[in-house]
């Protein structure tokens, strides 16, 4: 049995307390999930236990012969081995073990002593039990999992880009299957299907997790405690992702009334002692005030808790027809990204366009952007298509030399601006930095936000929640549930597919397959494709005969494609009612203020300016009339689909 226990961590820079006494335990078998706002000591506490930091105080104490292995989030780089050499390096261990075992045969050669022989029937056993033996059908598993080809693995690992290399890292620890595996950020740079295949993996594995990741969906289905990190002090919670959340919203509310007392009495409190700091009758009680605030313990709720809120420009009218793709054939020299491809996007769709990386999703985007002119056939626009696009290369267009603020002033009041960009994770004094002192990571954010404050009816988004934690992403995916336009995106996000999109377009080594459904639908699709293969590999799939059940898996497929495009036009009908419902509420305010003005003595006497407030009244209500109408027509329908 592993179990590792960590005691009263404690570390400092300065005069800021990053860690103060932190205590968990990992027992056997455990699936723990380390929560936190950016900055909050995640990767230094992942870092201490594994033993590459130094930290002020506490213990980490662990069984006897404990392995901990722990996988950074970025800035790996592997040399000269090869993908198959750098991978095996996991077996080390085990190497040392084979040479343990040749050092005491050649000495039992020589003397039999009973300590050696129980020595070496413990070290055959455990090679024998081992995967030391059959490690080269790991390391192909674990590889080919993880979206590295047969091929890949003669290569040598400074022939791939920063991303792979962070995958054939991502091999080693797995492939090391070590008692406490440490993983932070693991699915940075995995495709959609090297998720769902690590999901599987850790499900399998047969030692304790940490992780941390900023994909929720992968944490529901991977862990089942949360400890979260804030203020330097750790908190245990029970259950997944989701459950932390709920019993934390709680919490936070109870924070939020909290702060909002503390910050009445601290106004009290500061007007008394600007009231009578003059006073020397009232002086003893004036210090006595000024010492109780000097004391006070401010309530913080946790950043990466708040609710954030961001709203879309309107869209303005979008034709029916916005991307029309016939025959398109688009190759790089010889590989042959498309051919003869035809696609048709429609107004008001959600597509997202996943698959394995190199398999042209970017290329796609570029194209329907206007990016890329290079390819043979045909791709049309709509009339009066106004695109916002983002890539991941978006942030080099941005001003060196201009602020965070400066970069997106033009696009509201300075209320509105604090407050996209307050969402987007840029707080107090980070408005006014400049963006050639930001990191790679904030340019993309800031360059992502500029894209999403203009007006477009087409939104094209290559990995937009690459760099945005949990409450980012959440507010961005509540933002776009509500946006009334068109939208095209890559994502490798699951959650964020899943509650987005109303069509998939796969694309694979195969010819691409466009799903019309909701993600799970796809993933039973892709799940059942792989068991399949699988199967095939393994020579156990059934030959096919008239009677096996296939034209009921298609009535299945049916009646599941069915669901889930009424499950779309529901989606649609609920965004198009809270858009209606809005505008509404809008027109309300502004008959409001045009009542007022109307009973106003200066504009009721002056003939022409009420003649002016009451035509406008009157149009005013037509059009709240009219929308109400389209309210109401909604409703019906809505009401008709949920209850078929």
């Amino acid at each position: 049995m592993a179990i590792l226990q960590v005691r009263n961590i404690n570390l400092s820079f300065g005069d800021r307390t990053l860690l103060n006494n932190v205590s968990f335990t990992l027992g056997e078998h455990a699936r723990a999930a380390l929560a936190g706002g950016n900055g909050e000591g995640k990767t230094t506490l992942m870092k201490i236990v594994a033993g590459l930091m130094q930290k002020d105080g506490g213990s980490i104490v662990g069984t006897k012969g404990m392995s901990i292995t722990y996988l950074p989030q970025s800035d790996i780089v592997l040399r000269d081995n090869t993908v198959y050499e750098e991978i095996e390096k996991a077996f080390d261990v085990w190497k040392e073990n084979l040479e343990r075992q040749r050092e005491i045969e050649s000495i039992i050669e020589r003397e039999h002593t009973p300590a050696l022989l129980e020595e070496l029937n413990s070290l055959q056993e455990k090679l024998l039990d081992g995967p030391y033996y059959r490690r080269e059908a790991v390391i192909y598993s674990i590889a080919s999992g993880l979206g590295l080809s047969a091929s890949d693995m003669n290569r040598k690992c400074n022939e791939f880009s920063g991303g792979f290399q962070m995958r054939i890292a991502l091999a080693k620890v797995l492939a090391r299957s070590p008692d406490v595996m440490m993983l932070d950020e693991p699915t940075n740079y995995l495709d959609l299907e090297a998720r769902i295949w690590l999901r599987g993996f850790l499900k399998t594995y047969g030692g304790s997790l940490l992780i941390v990741c900023h994909d929720r969906a992968f944490l529901d289905d991977t862990v089942n405690e949360v400890y979260e990190l804030f203020n330097g002090n750790l908190t245990h919670y029970s259950g997944n992702y989701s459950a932390y959340e709920k019993q934390r919203k709680l919490e936070i509310e109870q924070l939020q009334a909290a702060w909002e007392r503390q910050q009445a009495e601290i106004d009290r409190t500061e007007q008394f002692i600007e009231r009578f700091r003059y006073k020397a009758t009232k002086a003893r009680q004036v210090q006595s005030r000024i010492k109780a605030l000097e004391k006070l313990e401010p309530v913080v709720v946790p950043s990466h808790l708040k609710t954030l809120s961001f709203r879309f420009p309107e869209p303005g009218h979008s034709p029916n027809d916005m991307v029309v793709i016939e025959n398109m054939t688009k190759s790089y020299g010889e590989n042959v990204v498309y051919r003869n491809f035809s696609l048709h996007i429609g107004k008001g769709q959600r597509l997202a366009v996943t698959g394995h990386n190199g398999a042209g999703k970017s290329t796609l985007l570029r194209i329907i952007a206007g990016q890329d002119n290079n390819y043979s056939g045909t791709v049309k626009l709509g009339p009066g298509i106004h695109i916002g696009y983002y890539s991941q290369d978006t942030a080099d267009s941005l001003d060196m030399d201009g602020t965070v603020f400066s970069q997106v002033s033009a696009y509201g009041t300075e209320a509105q601006i604090r407050n996209a960009l307050g969402a987007f994770l840029f707080h107090g004094d980070d408005i006014e930095k400049r963006a050639s002192v930001l990191s790679g990571g904030e340019r993309s954010r800031l360059a992502l936000l500029k894209i999403l404050l203009q007006p477009a009816n087409l939104l094209i988004l290559d990995e937009p929640t690459n760099h945005l934690d949990i409450s980012s992403k959440t507010m961005l995916l509540n933002a776009l549930k509500l946006y009334t336009g068109t939208i095209v995106f890559v994502s490798h996000d699951a959650q964020f597919i899943r509650e987005l999109a109303d069509s998939i377009l796969y694309l694979s080594e195969d010819e691409p397959q466009l799903f019309r459904g909701d993600y799970d639908y796809f993933e039973y699709r892709l799940s059942l494709k792989n068991s399949q293969e699988n199967e095939r590999a393994a020579g156990t799939v059934k030959p096919e005969t008239e009677s096996t059940a296939v034209p009921q898996a298609k009535e299945s497929r049916t009646d599941w494609e069915q669901a889930n495009r009424k499950k779309n036009r529901i989606r649609k009908l609920e965004r198009e009612g809270q858009a209606l419902l809005e505008k509404i509420e809008a027109l309300e305010k502004r008959l409001e203020e045009t009542s007022g003005q109307i009973n106003l003595p200066e504009n009721y006497s002056d003939p022409v300016k009420i003649t002016a407030l009451l035509s406008h009244k009157k149009a005013l209500e037509e059009e709240k009339s009219e929308l109400e109408g389209a309210w109401l027509e909604n409703t019906a329908l809505l009401e008709e689909e949920q209850g078929e």
